[in-house]
C-alpha cells in the first residue's frame, strides 16, 4: 500500500493547523456559520440532523492495521463506539463535537490519514475495487494510477471549486466491482496488443435525482496521458457546467445537454493544448508510485491443502462461508476474504464498532499482511489469506459477528444512514433495511435465491445507490408520511443498468411483503440458476408489478 512521503505529511499537518484556527474562530463567534460552511466542508465536516459528522478519506479503500486501530480509537474516544463505512470506501463518524475535530484531524495526520476533499465541490476520493492488485480476473493493477490521481487532485487549486462534487473510479477486472459506469469519470484499464497499459475513458455518469450511466469518450488512451486527459475533461466541465442550479450542476447534465459527441470534441480541443505539458506522466513517475504497491512476500503454498479440503467436507457452515465470502486470488494457495458488516437486524449495514475494528486489525496482522480494504458494498476485505488459515479465521470472525455468509445475497444490503442522521434525507432507510433483513434471515432461502443486490437510499441523493441495485428502494415523503418506491432490474458492473420503477410507492410496513412478492415471481419464472436481474430483463417489469399490486393493500391514489 502507498506510504506517505514528506510532502504528504507537510500538506496534511498544515491543513490541520489551519483548520484548528478556523474552528477556534467559529466557536468564539468571529466566523458565522455561513462563513464557516465552505471551510468545514473542505475538511470533511458536515452538520447533520443531531450532530456534526466527520468523513475520513480512505484512498481507494486501503487501510493498514494500525490505521484501522486509529479509527477504532476515534470511534470510542470521540463518537459513540462505532463508525460507518460508505459506498465511496470512506468512513463516517456521526456524533462528533466540533471543538474536538482539530484533535481528531491531528490524530489522523499523525497516522497518515486525513479528511481533505471528502466533501465540497471538488474531486472526491478516488475509488477502485476492494480486490485490486490480487483479484484472479484482474488485467493490470489499477492502484498506482489511482494513487497518482489522488496526489494530482488533492488541493489542486484549479479544481477545488467545481460546479458540483466530482467522482472518479478506475477498474481493471473482468468483472467490474467498482461501479465504474455510475461515476462522473469512469476509467477501465486494460492491456494493448503489445502489453502496454491503455484506458477506456467514460464520462457523464451519476445517480441521484437524474440517474445516468456514463458513456465512452475515448478508447485506447495511453496511460501516460491519464492526467492531461482527465484535466481536459475537468476544464471543460469547470467552464461550461451550470452553477445556477445545483440539481443541474453535475457533469452528467452537461454531457447530456451537449451530446456525448459534442462534449468529446470539446475535450479533445482542450486536450490538444495541454497533452504534452507538465502533467504528462513518465515511466519514472509511474514506478516511483508503483513501488509502494509491490506484492508482499507470498509463501510458496501448495494450492491443494488437504486440511482445508477436510474442513470443507466436514463443516457445512464453513463451506458455505468459503463459497460466499471468499474471492479467487492470483497467487495459488491464497484467497481474498470478505468480512460481512451485515449480520442482520442487530446492526445497520456498514456500521463497525471500535472493538470490531481492533479485532479486524489483529486478524489482519495474524492472517494477512496487515492490510484491510473497504468494499464498495460497505464490507471489509482481507486481500491476502492462505487457504490453510481460513478455518481458524472463520472461527475468529464468528466471535466478532463478521462472518455472516451473505456476501452478494439479498441481506448484503447497501444502505445510507438516512433520516436517522442525515439532514438531507426525508425518510429513514435503516429501519427498512432492518425489517428486510429480519424477514429474509433464513440462509437456506437466501442461497437458493442466489446473487441478488438490494440497495436503499433515504432520499433522491441516492447515497445508497438504489438505482443500480437489482432491487432498489428509494424513500420519498408524501404529506409528511414516509413512502418507499421500488425499482427492479438495476445492475452494476460491465453490464450496468438502471432499475425501473414498478409502480406506486409503499408504506414502510408494506415494503418487506412487497419484496417477498417480487421474489416469488422470480422463483416462479427463473430458468435453472438464472439470476434475478436476467429474469427481469427477459420478462420485463409487468409480471412483477401485476403480482405485487394485485394482492397488496397499497392505496394507489395516496401513494402516487
Amino acid at each position: 500500500m502507498y506510504n506517505y512521503d514528506s510532502y504528504d505529511r507537510a500538506l496534511v499537518q498544515a491543513r490541520v493547523h489551519q483548520f484548528r484556527d478556523q474552528v477556534s474562530r467559529r466557536l468564539n463567534g468571529r466566523l458565522s456559520e455561513e462563513e464557516f460552511l465552505p471551510l468545514r466542508l473542505q475538511n470533511g465536516v458536515y452538520l447533520q440532523r443531531h450532530a456534526y459528522m466527520l468523513r475520513v478519506a480512505i484512498p481507494y479503500g486501503t487501510l493498514s492495521s494500525d490505521q484501522l486501530r486509529t479509527l477504532a480509537f476515534i470511534a470510542d474516544q470521540y463518537d459513540r463506539g462505532y463508525g460507518h463505512f460508505t459506498t465511496r470506501q470512506n468512513i463516517q463518524f456521526n456524533w462528533i463535537e466540533l471543538e474536538q475535530v482539530p484533535d481528531i484531524l491531528q490524530l489522523l495526520a499523525d497516522n497518515d490519514m486525513h479528511a481533505i476533499q471528502t466533501s465540497g465541490n471538488c474531486v472526491r476520493n478516488i475509488t477502485t475495487e476492494a480486490f485490486s492488485g490480487v483479484a484472479a480476473d484482474e488485467l493490470i493493477d489499477p492502484r498506482p494510477l489511482a494513487e497518482i490521481m489522488r496526489q494530482w487532485s488533492t488541493v489542486n487549486p484549479e479544481f477545488l471549486f467545481l460546479p458540483r462534487k466530482f467522482k472518479i473510479a478506475i477498474s481493471s477486472s473482468e468483472s467490474d466491482r467498482a461501479a465504474v459506469r455510475s461515476h462522473d469519470i469512469g476509467l477501465y484499464l486494460y492491456p494493448g496488443k503489445s502489453g502496454e497499459m491503455l484506458l477506456r475513458v467514460m464520462v457523464g455518469g451519476g445517480l441521484g435525482r437524474t440517474p445516468i450511466l456514463n458513456e465512452t469518450v475515448r478508447e485506447a488512451l495511453p496511460w501516460q496521458h491519464l492526467l492531461t486527459y482527465v484535466e481536459a475533461i475537468l476544464r471543460v466541465y469547470n467552464r461550461y457546467g451550470r452553477r445556477d442550479n445545483k440539481y443541474k450542476a453535475r457533469i452528467k447534465i452537461l454531457v447530456r445537454s451537449l451530446g456525448v459527441d459534442a462534449f468529446s470534441e470539446e475535450v479533445e480541443r482542450e486536450w490538444e493544448q495541454i497533452r504534452d505539458g507538465a502533467a504528462e506522466l513518465t515511466k519514472e513517475e509511474y514506478f516511483r508510485v508503483a513501488q509502494d504497491f509491490s506484492a508482499p512476500h507470498y509463501e510458496n503454498v501448495d494450492p491443494v491443502d488437504l486440511d482445508f479440503g477436510a474442513w470443507l467436507a466436514r463443516d457445512s457452515g464453513f463451506s458455505t462461508w468459503v463459497r460466499n465470502n471468499t474471492q479467487p486470488h492470483k497467487v495459488p494457495g491464497y484467497v481474498s476474504v470478505v468480512l460481512s458488516t451485515k449480520p442482520g437486524a442487530s446492526a445497520p449495514p456498514g456500521d463497525v464498532t471500535g472493538d470490531q475494528m481492533r479485532a479486524v486489525a489483529e486478524l489482519a496482522d495474524k492472517y494477512g499482511f496487515g492490510e484491510v480494504r473497504v468494499a464498495h458494498e460497505q464490507n471489509l476485505v482481507f486481500p491476502d489469506v492462505r487457504k490453510r488459515d481460513l478455518y481458524a479465521l472463520w472461527i475468529a470472525l464468528q466471535n466478532h459477528h463478521l462472518a455472516t455468509p451473505n456476501i452478494g445475497l439479498l441481506t448484503d444490503v447497501i444502505a445510507c444512514p438516512g433520516g436517522d442522521y442525515c439532514s438531507l434525507a426525508n425518510t429513514r432507510s435503516l429501519p427498512v433495511a432492518r425489517d428486510i433483513q429480519q424477514r429474509f434471515e433464513n440462509l437456506d432461502f437466501l442461497h437458493d435465491l442466489g446473487p441478488l443486490s438490494l440497495n436503499i437510499s433515504g432520499c433522491m441523493n441516492a447515497c445508497g445507490h438504489h438505482h443500480i441495485g437489482n432491487i432498489g428502494i428509494l424513500g420519498v415523503s408524501k404529506n409528511g408520511e414516509e413512502f418507499f418506491q421500488i425499482t427492479i432490474g438495476g445492475a452494476q458492473g460491465k453490464d450496468s443498468a438502471l432499475g425501473r420503477v414498478i409502480g406506486p410507492a409503499f408504506k414502510v410496513d408494506e415494503v418487506p411483503e412487497a419484496i417477498d412478492r417480487l421474489l416469488q415471481v422470480y422463483l416462479r419464472y427463473r430458468e435453472a440458476d438464472e439470476p434475478f436481474v436476467d429474469v427481469v430483463r427477459r420478462l420485463g417489469v409487468g409480471p412483477f408489478k401485476e403480482e405485487v399490486y394485485r394482492k397488496s393493500g397499497v392505496d394507489q391514489e395516496v401513494a402516487q
